[in-house]
């Protein structure tokens, strides 16, 4: 008997989709729910996230805010923020993304405008399906300076270039630490649970900063 893999999430697309319906549906939907929205050129995709997708976002967001601790950066979490340019005609709602770089910039800030601030730092996508749309080409013309992506297995790291993203091997943000080794840390609180991991994690990142003094 085969074993397959459980439902991550649920992706949805629907086609000649204008701008101005996709900005009405934001804020028709509002941002009290769970699906999550992009739109790229005319494509629309709606993403459900499921109990999968949902763990892995946070076991990786609880990671994110240890490396920030232990390399003494400061940070703002601001979750699934939709990210939206009206002169590009593309927008996302990252599973995760964080000021990091920028922090100082929109700290008090309850509402972002990617017409006079800066876009996140960093957002992550959780991606255990393949996404209907392109979010390397979103989140570029967005000019989000890093991207991660993890599709359950593997984490991918982006840095922007000349307004494409290139894979690479370290994080610029946490440039001292291989956080392509965090999907071992995911797995293991399968094991161990999260909380002990997550001790796990930090005794790793802080092995890895006098390492690299």
């Amino acid at each position: 008997m085969v074993a397959t893999a459980p439902l991550a999430e649920t992706r949805t697309v629907l086609e000649n989709i204008s701008w101005q319906t996709f900005k009405a549906m934001l804020a028709d939907m509002g941002t009290n729910r769970s699906a999550r929205l992009a739109y790229d050129n005319g494509t629309l995709e709606i993403m459900t996230p499921l109990m999968p997708h949902e763990n892995s976002n946070r076991i990786i967001e609880g990671f994110v805010v240890v490396l920030c601790e232990e390399l003494g950066l400061e940070f703002k979490r601001t979750g699934s923020l939709t990210l939206t340019r009206d002169n590009v005609e593309r927008g996302g709602e990252p599973d995760s993304s964080y000021y990091i770089q920028n922090e100082s910039l929109v700290r008090d800030k309850e509402n972002i405008d990617l017409a006079i601030d800066p876009p996140p730092d960093l957002v992550l996508e959780v991606e255990y399906s393949q996404p209907k749309v392109d979010k390397l080409k979103i989140y570029a013309a967005i000019a989000v300076p890093e991207f991660w992506r993890f599709n359950g297995s593997v984490l991918r790291v982006y840095i922007l270039r000349e307004g494409q993203y290139s894979e690479v091997e370290f994080s610029p943000t946490f440039a001292s630490i291989p956080v392509r080794e965090i999907p071992r840390f995911i797995q293991q609180t399968k094991k161990d649970g999260e909380n002990t991991t997550t001790r796990t994690f930090r005794a790793w990142v802080k092995q890895q900063i006098s390492g690299n003094k």
